[in-house]
């Protein structure tokens, strides 16, 4: 493919992103969800193997898929971006990300506790039902800053390295990360495949991610600070860097106890500042707004690189 229609294709795809909301029904990466679950249910058992399988039969015809459309496309570069337009604006999730995150922030501005308990739980997996407004807050920056890598940048990194297949490859492993990847009873051995391939396509994007909220982001010093001095006590090899950043970007603290159903974990705290309040919410979405663009800007350079012949 063409180094100028890829970086073409992400630029217009980010910005589309921006300005064309998600489909309520029949969006790609929903119809993904549902054949993963139906692979799932064929495939599954409580061993490494099965998982192994399962992952390798979805990611693989997803970068397949990917491969196909960039082969048919060849030597047509204004189909080449086409292509790659539509794919990044269907694989990225910045702005839908963005408006949750801000819902949820007005609801608190207005009092209705209850109400932004329920809008966070379209941003995070824990138990909401008896957070605090302040612990919401704490809810919604975590978020904001793990999923300005997963769902913006890791996968800008990824289409500018290698285009279409790169960003169908990283979603399709993104979201069986999402879907089987977690530390359930049932998902420990099947879904180890699908959570460790998300690890290692995350690591540029999240590595990215936590630089650029520290330049970009209020206090660059205390952001590095914190990320070289708290990211490893994170669970995540790639949400630790990141929340790290912003904690220190933002001068608040993040981490602490989370609960997951009749699980409860005891995060590690990342930075040394206040605890986030609701009026924090606003500061994160504009830190990653800012991110996010940088980010693109990279991706389009990483597209133009040379290449051998």
């Amino acid at each position: 493919m063409s180094g100028t229609a890829r970086a073409v294709g992400l630029v217009v795809g980010f910005g589309a992103d921006l300005v064309v909301r998600d489909p309520a029904r029949f969006h790609p990466v929903a119809g993904f969800g549902t054949l993963a679950a139906v692979v799932e249910t064929r495939l599954y058992a409580a061993s490494r193997g099965r998982g192994v399988v399962h992952t390798s039969v979805l990611v693989g015809t997803s970068v397949l898929s990917g491969l196909l459309v960039e082969r048919g496309t060849r030597g047509r570069p204004v189909l080449q971006a086409a292509a790659t337009a539509l794919t990044t604006w269907a694989v990225l999730g910045g702005s839908s990300l963005e408006r949750e995150a801000l819902a949820v922030s007005r609801l608190l501005d207005d009092g209705r506790l209850p109400e932004a308990r329920q809008r966070l739980t379209h941003l995070v997996g824990r138990d909401t039902t008896s957070l605090s407004p302040d612990e919401v807050a704490r809810a919604v920056v975590e978020s904001v800053a793990e999923n300005t890598s997963d769902a913006v940048v890791a996968p800008l990194v990824l289409g500018g390295l290698w285009g279409v297949p790169g960003l169908l490859g990283y979603r399709a492993a993104n979201t069986l990360d999402a879907m089987v990847g977690h530390r359930s009873t049932r998902y420990l051995e099947f879904g180890w495949a699908s959570a460790r391939l998300d690890d290692v396509l995350n690591l540029p994007g999240s590595r990215l991610t936590a630089l650029l909220a520290a330049l970009l982001g209020p206090d660059p010093r205390a952001a590095r600070a914190t990320w070289h001095r708290d990211a490893a006590g994170h669970p995540s090899p790639n949400a630790g860097p990141v929340e790290a950043s912003f904690a220190g970007a933002l001068g608040i603290r993040l981490g602490g106890t989370n609960q997951y159903g009749d699980r409860t974990e005891h995060r590690h705290q990342l930075g040394s500042g206040r605890p986030p309040t609701p009026a924090d919410i606003p500061r994160a979405t504009a830190l990653a707004r800012r991110v996010d663009r940088v980010a693109v800007l990279a991706a389009a350079l990483l597209a133009l690189r040379p290449r051998r012949a």
